[in-house]
């Protein structure tokens, strides 16, 4: 391991360091286990996927970054979008429905990308905006804060429609229309999902010191003009995740409500996804073909034939290599 860095340097961590980390992952899972909380394996599998995910990330972007292309950019600001729409579907979301999809990475596309380049471009001076440097991983942190917020807003939204179906068919039945019906879910369900941000913001600076503030610091940037770029960032992610919540939501309303005022509810699905229930058909496959595999390989091996011992006039038959008494 490293020496100790002097003050005012960057850091300069190794795999031990991380191992060091991971210790306290370790440590959450004991204490799982020790109450029985049922969140140890969990927890052991979001640090793994945590530690592959970023050293892939890491790897690429250092690419990307050597590259300074604006397409490579590009891609990689897409690639971030339609990875946060699969784990908003796939494996966050309890329910989805036909075209989930299509509506979150449509939502995620049209407000990160506009609000990451008029932010970066005039509320952060940066020209050309598409630096990799300085445009990527804003890019992901926005994408990184829209997942909660759509997920909850999504959850609500279908949650509601399943157990006060009553209340809204009443109001399509007396004639509202299908916006007009589900608007109380709408705005119950937007409210939701911007507290979290709202009062993350709030508390900004008083308790707690966000994660690009604090990297800016470590990074060299002065303390003034790493808070200046964290207003500048909480305001960017406060406007994404309103943008990507109402998109997504009113797209939602609209699917599972259809065009003559109905509720669709053959559209919502309660099962795991697609993805998931297919893996989970091929390992049951992979299992029986191996066991059928090895069943018949068992089959197939000669057995030494043990000759059984019989018992004659009621005296035991005399085994391989004894004599019979005269």
């Amino acid at each position: 391991m490293d020496s100790p860095t002097e003050p005012g340097s960057s850091t300069n961590l190794q795999w031990e360091n991380v191992g060091l980390g991971l210790c306290f992952i370790l440590f959450d899972a004991g204490i799982s286990h020790f109450l029985k909380l049922g969140v140890g394996t969990s927890l052991v599998t979001a640090a793994a996927r945590c530690v592959i995910q970023l050293t892939l990330v890491s790897v690429i972007l250092e690419k990307v970054f050597k590259t300074n292309h604006p397409a490579a950019v590009a891609g990689i600001a897409v690639l971030l979008n339609l990875l946060g729409a699969f784990e908003t579907v796939a494996n966050k979301c309890k329910q989805r429905y036909s075209g989930m999809f299509t509506i979150v990475i449509c939502s995620m596309l049209f407000s990160t990308i506009p609000i990451s380049i008029l932010g970066i471009r005039f509320a952060m001076g940066i020209s050309p905006f598409w630096q990799p440097e300085q445009y990527i991983p804003i890019v992901g942190m926005l994408c990184g804060s829209l997942i909660s917020n759509i997920v909850v807003s999504l959850s609500y939204v279908l949650k509601e429609l399943e157990e006060n179906r009553d209340k809204t068919e009443t109001y399509l039945a007396y004639g509202a229309s299908r916006f007009e019906a589900a608007k109380p879910i709408a705005k119950s369900a937007l409210r939701l999902a911007l507290t979290p941000t709202i009062n993350q913001m709030s508390v900004l600076g008083i308790i707690s010191i966000p994660g690009m503030m604090t990297g800016a610091i470590l990074g060299g940037s002065s303390v003034v003009q790493a808070a200046r770029l964290q207003m500048v960032i909480m305001f960017m992610i406060s406007a994404c995740s309103a943008l990507a919540t109402i998109i997504s939501t009113v797209g939602t309303l609209a699917i599972c409500i259809d065009g003559e005022h109905r509720i669709r509810f053959e559209r919502i699905d309660s099962r795991p996804h697609a993805v998931w229930r297919a893996v989970s058909a091929f390992g049951r496959g992979c299992k029986s073909l191996v066991w059928g595999t090895a069943g018949k390989v068992t089959a197939a091996i000669p057995h030494e034939h043990v000759p059984e011992r019989r018992e004659r006039d009621g005296e035991r038959e005399p085994l391989l290599g004894q004599g019979v008494q005269p």
